[in-house]
């Protein structure tokens, strides 16, 4: 007689195991093994969520999931690399229901098919505290051509794709302290949008970048410390959703995180590139201000041409 597999064991086969790889050698190992592409660099990052902090905790499980994989290829975007699989942590309350398994791992099933990367390896574990996750991404790039944020030269362009301001506006929206009659806002919380085309066709145009996930200033202020520069954003210019000028929360657009938009510095004459870029991608770019010598310092000048005071400027993990 076979004696049955512990919970823990019989929910990786059930879950996890389907969602694997062939370097996670069916997750029966201590670790995976493979070998990258030829020619090729690695990138790796990694980041965690918990619940009551990066997602509420009766977000269904698929969403949970698919965020979590999206952020960390919205990593990936930044640094122009092409995804190429994950490491996951999940550690839950004991009595964790068996629908949130399998909510959790048919959003992963979905996006793994959506962006072509598979589960290598992992952990789950229980917590008292509440559900925390981790993942932690592999991709690849040429060598030598990866993004970075410390490229940025005084007198280029600051870009942006997309939209700015829907994350930090959906989760209110998501708490119900705002009108989001169509939703638009709520998934735009919810279901980050990481721009893995527009990175990859950034790169040899792209000076500098990264992805907007603790608000446009912030996030801005990241790219001048790491290239000695200051910046000059005019708020008109950054780009706004429908939703987001009918709600009229400008300093939240400008501070609030989990846009997961790229934000990146190229020269004036890189315009017609990045313009045919953007058309290629079908991902929009606009042009939001210009880097100068000096201390680093992100000037936001607001409607009346008067630079804002936003504080913090942005989301601060600790």
């Amino acid at each position: 007689m076979t004696a049955a597999l512990p919970t823990e064991f019989a929910r990786i086969a059930q879950y996890f195991r389907p969602l694997a790889g062939p370097g996670a050698l069916a997750l029966s190992d201590d670790a995976a093994v493979f070998t990258p592409p030829p020619g090729r660099e690695l990138v790796i990052a990694a980041d965690a969520m918990v619940a009551g902090v990066h997602f509420l905790p009766d977000d269904p499980p698929d969403l949970v999931a698919r965020k979590l994989l999206r952020t960390n290829l919205s990593d990936l975007a930044a640094m122009g690399a092409a995804p190429l699989g994950y490491l996951l942590t999940v550690s839950v309350p004991r009595g964790t229901d068996e629908a949130w398994f399998a909510g959790f791992s048919a959003g992963l099933a979905a996006d793994q098919a959506e962006f072509g990367l598979h589960l290598l390896g992992g952990d789950t574990t229980s917590t008292q505290g509440p559900v925390s996750l981790s993942l932690t991404i592999l991709g690849t790039v040429a060598p030598g051509t990866a993004l970075r944020r410390n490229g940025a030269q005084a007198g280029d362009d600051i870009w942006v794709s997309g939209t700015i301001g829907d994350g930090a506006l959906g989760l209110l929206a998501a708490k119900g302290a705002l009108p989001d009659p169509d939703g638009f806002l709520s998934d735009r919380y919810h279901l980050p949008q990481p721009r893995l085309p527009l990175g990859l066709a950034l790169i040899g145009i792209a000076h500098a970048a990264m992805d907007v996930s603790d608000g446009l200033v912030q996030d801005l202020s990241h790219i001048c410390r790491a290239s000695g520069l200051s910046a000059e954003i005019q708020a008109a210019e950054v780009p706004l959703s429908p939703a987001a000028r009918v709600a009229n929360r400008l300093e939240l657009c400008l501070t609030g995180g989990d846009d997961y938009e790229l934000l990146f510095a190229a020269p004036d004459s890189a315009a017609a590139a990045i313009r045919a870029a953007s058309r290629a991608t079908c991902i929009a770019v606009t042009r939001i201000g210009t880097f100068r010598h000096g201390p680093p310092h992100v000037r936001t000048i607001g409607l009346d041409g008067n630079e804002l005071s936003l504080g913090a400027g942005g989301w601060s993990h600790l």
